[in-house]
């Protein structure tokens, strides 16, 4: 049924001269459907205090409901004569639903309440569908979507992760929001987070690593008090762009977290030596984006001023981790052996002030679209790094978006990471080994197989001589039998 109902929004937004790319349609999908969850949890919550005898006061109210503009019912149908369509709905939207939500950004109590959430999504958003008639048909698809139970929300959020992915193929700025999710959900087994432990992802994106630790914790979670904890004090995000924000609280949404702790902010904006214990962590899951070029004024909030994103976003990462925090970070492999004075500072930082305990050598095709080569680096903040041990993923094929990595390319890392056994892929370095100077990390891998000796080139033009005699002589025959 939802597979069915997002194919024909799909088609809708084709027809739509608002929506030019997979980019708008996910957003432009995002907003209505927040809508329609907002809709059925206000509905789930009066019935709540209802059984509780208890008044309930609604969030949005008036002609604003979902009931009223999007979906007019009379008896349990949709009346069609009270819908609005054409231009008269794009003027509502426009005119008055969307500055309405807005406002909420101010009202609201609090950052953490849904109502700010909401408000922050409408100053942000913008409606691009220019057709009523478009507009009124993708409204009435939603209207027969339900989020009402675990199982409808798992269906939808699988469908809504479907279309992220397909954003993160449609262009470079998609891509910087999707990371794998057979690579995240390794991260996340070798981390093991606990219920109780806060999570954080400063360069959020459509929030993966948060919903699919969610995904790992949920089942953990044996009581209401627990619950209630994994909902409201665990994950924790802050994400620069607007679109990447918008999909990242429905993604979080449609996951199960009914109010996202999620923040609209240039992360890179916190001077981290302001940064205090109340501000820290107990995990961090994060892929920041790579390159980019941050301006100057950001650069002096680090002790290693470079125009590095990923750089600046990792040193915000140490310092937000507690003492005895653990955290998995992606990064370019160039990390780990370039001799400019901000990756030997950075890297002699990371080994000083956290126990790198284990790097995974991603391999070429791992992010779709990308043309780097990536490593994950798992530390501990505390105690300086004794031993590495890496270990370097072969799949055993060419990656592609035909061919992408799945977890089972990663079973056997998650599985040799917990005792760091070593073997053909895997080995360890002491940090003691390490030159001293530039503290470069790019050792080869001592276990790896040799591989077969090259031939001579005299041997090698031998064999091509004699591979052309042997032809020769079976062209002579043939001729010979003509």
């Amino acid at each position: 049924m939802y597979d069915g109902a997002f194919n024909r929004i799909e088609r809708e937004l084709r027809n739509e001269e608002g929506v030019a790319n997979e980019l708008d349609y996910v957003e432009q999908t995002s907003w209505v459907l927040f809508l329609k969850y907002l809709h059925d949890l206000e509905a789930e919550r009066r019935d709540r205090a209802e059984l509780d005898s208890k008044d309930y006061a609604p969030i949005i109210t008036g002609r604003y409901t979902w009931d009223q503009w999007a979906a007019p019912k009379t008896d349990g149908k949709f009346d069609h004569n009270r819908a609005l369509i054409g231009d008269d709905l794009i003027r509502f939207v426009n005119d008055h639903l969307f500055p309405y939500l807005a406002s909420f950004r101010e009202s609201a109590t609090g950052p953490r309440t849904i109502e700010y959430k909401i408000g922050e999504v409408f100053t942000e958003l913008r409606n691009k569908f220019r057709s009523g008639y478009i507009l009124r048909d993708v409204l009435e698809t939603i209207d027969e979507l339900a989020f009402n139970t675990q199982a409808q929300r798992h269906e939808l959020s699988q469908l809504y992760e479907s279309r992220i992915r397909r954003m993160g193929n449609a262009g470079r700025n998609g891509g910087e929001y999707y990371t794998p999710r057979p690579l995240i959900r390794a991260m996340i087994r070798v981390i093991a987070p606990r219920i109780g432990e806060s999570i954080y992802d400063g360069a959020v994106g459509s929030a993966g690593f948060l919903c699919e630790a969610y995904d790992y914790m949920r089942p953990r979670a044996s009581s209401a008090s627990e619950w209630q904890t994994l909902q409201t004090s665990t994950f924790f995000g802050q994400e620069k762009k607007g679109l990447a924000y918008i999909i990242g609280i429905m993604n979080m949404i449609l996951h199960g977290i009914e109010t996202p702790n999620l923040i609209h902010s240039n992360t890179l904006n916190e001077n981290v030596m302001d940064i205090q214990e109340k501000d820290r962590f107990d995990i961090i899951l994060a892929n920041p984006p790579f390159g980019g070029g941050e301006r100057r004024e950001v650069q002096q909030n680090f002790p290693i001023r470079t125009g590095e994103t990923a750089y600046l976003f990792l040193q915000h990462f140490i310092r937000k981790l507690r003492a005895g925090g653990r955290a998995a970070v992606v990064i370019k492999n160039t990390f780990l052996s370039n001799t400019d004075n901000a990756s030997v500072a950075l890297r002699r930082e990371l080994l000083d002030a956290a126990e790198l305990h284990t790097i995974l050598d991603c391999p070429q095709g791992t992010f779709q679209g990308a043309g780097v080569k990536t490593v994950v680096l798992f530390f501990t903040k505390g105690a300086a790094t004794r031993n590495i041990w890496f270990y370097q993923l072969d799949p055993g094929r060419s990656l592609g978006k035909t061919n992408p990595l799945n977890d089972d390319d990663l079973a056997e890392f998650v599985d040799l990471q917990r005792s760091h056994a070593q073997g053909p892929k895997s080995w360890i370095v002491n940090r003691a080994d390490l030159e001293d100077a530039t503290c470069d990390l790019s050792v080869k891998n001592p276990n790896a197989p040799e591989a077969a000796a090259l031939r001579a080139p005299e041997a090698i033009i031998d064999d091509m001589l004699a591979r052309d005699a042997e032809t020769a002589a079976i062209l002579q025959n043939i001729r010979g039998r003509l």
